[in-house]
């Protein structure tokens, strides 16, 4: 039996709502890139630098970021609680995964806020 402890949220409906929210952020935010790019075909590293030097920007990316980790850290739990059976086998795996979901979170926060 899985308990709630490993999980991210306080329940599978809580989970489920994360992943639709965090999901919606980062198509926004997709959508945001994409078509920044194809309107500026012609961008050169300051006009690059510029964008990300504006707070609103850096705080959708932040939000983007951490979007990204939620909704990784909740797929990667739901699939190793159905296909690793072992206890202890899966509470490595998930350890490994949730310390790699830290680092890059705080690496992207390093990138972003220059810090």
């Amino acid at each position: 039996m899985v308990t709630s402890i490993t999980s991210f949220g306080r329940s599978g409906l809580y989970d489920w709502m994360i992943q639709r929210v965090t999901a919606v952020v980062l198509l926004a935010y997709t959508i945001f890139m994409i078509g920044y790019l194809m309107f500026n075909s012609d961008m050169d590293y300051a006009q690059w630098k510029s964008l990300f030097e504006c707070t609103s920007m850096r705080i959708f990316s932040l939000l983007a970021i951490l979007s990204l980790a939620a909704h990784a850290w909740i797929g990667l739990w739901s699939v190793t609680t159905d296909y690793i059976k072992p206890t202890g086998l899966r509470f490595i795996v998930q350890s490994a995964c949730g310390l790699l979901t830290f680092i890059y979170v705080v690496w992207g926060i390093q990138i972003l806020w220059g810090v």
